[in-house]
């Protein structure tokens, strides 16, 4: 199992309610709902991933992320989670308010694009860098905004947004001392638990 998908998994308390966003195939929902009884939902574009969430007993709503969160309540949600999707909506900072207004937490995962093998990448090849946490060129690219911890964690202040716990891991989903002294240079993935102030 995913680093992400472990500390979701020790973060959310059993019986909460969760909201996925760009669920995919229910993975991390069938996983938590078996583990601890959660009352899960999900939205997702793509229809071949909704047959099988659902086929996983899901509840699953098909929905663009880009269309924001309006039709849920403030606060309707224990927890939001969105994970590898944050830098591939339109407007990533209107999604982000509204999962802390729908969620009374959310945790949200992403690439970091500060890390030293993407800086490394561009300055000596001069071509946007292609990864295992960045796999696509630039011009089928899903990354649309890409972001650095910084970039996020800035974000996060200007919105008025806690930031509860962060992580910074490779692209094995592991951490280190250096990915956790400096996770802008070398944390490939971002891992972040956040709520509003």
């Amino acid at each position: 199992m995913r680093l992400d998908q472990q500390l979701a998994e020790r973060w959310i308390t059993p019986g909460a309610s969760i909201l996925d966003l760009g669920c995919g195939d229910g993975e991390l929902l069938a996983h938590l709902s078996q583990k601890h009884d959660i009352r899960a939902y999900g939205l997702e574009i793509d229809q071949e991933k909704i047959a099988i969430a659902v086929s996983r007993g899901l509840n699953i709503i098909q929905q663009d992320l880009n269309l924001g969160l309006h039709r849920f309540a403030d606060q309707s949600f224990d927890y939001v989670v969105m994970a590898q999707a944050l830098q591939a909506v339109d407007a990533p900072d209107v999604l982000l308010r509204d999962m802390v207004r729908v969620g009374k937490q959310a945790i949200i995962t992403f690439p970091n694009f500060a890390h030293w093998k993407t800086r490394s990448f561009l300055a000596l090849k001069g071509m946007m860098p292609v990864s295992e946490t960045l796999p696509y060129m630039w011009y089928n690219t899903p990354n649309i905004h890409l972001c650095t911890f910084r970039d996020f964690e800035a974000l996060c202040a200007e919105n008025q947004i806690k930031i509860i716990n962060r992580l910074a891991v490779n692209g094995n989903q592991k951490d280190s001392l250096l990915s956790k002294r400096l996770p802008n240079l070398f944390g490939e993935v971002a891992i972040y638990r956040v709520s509003a102030l």
